[in-house]
């Protein structure tokens, strides 16, 4: 797995577990942030990077700061 992979994987496991403790569906976190289901389930599983733009929206859905979010990359 190439770094950017693992950091992809990493991002999307943490966003995972920040919607979970906020207890929201996909579909909440994605409504709240203005971007689309899928695309969120996509950078969850990893297999999408968001733009700097995407990674805001994310963490203010979430009520998070975006260092957040990128502690552990």
């Amino acid at each position: 797995m190439s770094a950017s992979q693992q950091h992809r994987r990493i991002l999307g496991e943490t966003i995972r577990a920040k919607r979970a403790t906020a207890d929201l569906s996909q579909e909440a976190l994605a409504e709240k942030a203005g971007l689309s289901t899928v695309f969120i389930s996509r950078v969850e599983r990893g297999i999408e990077s968001p733009s700097l733009d995407s990674l805001v929206k994310i963490a203010k859905a979430l009520g998070v700061r975006v260092r957040d979010l990128v502690a552990d990359l």
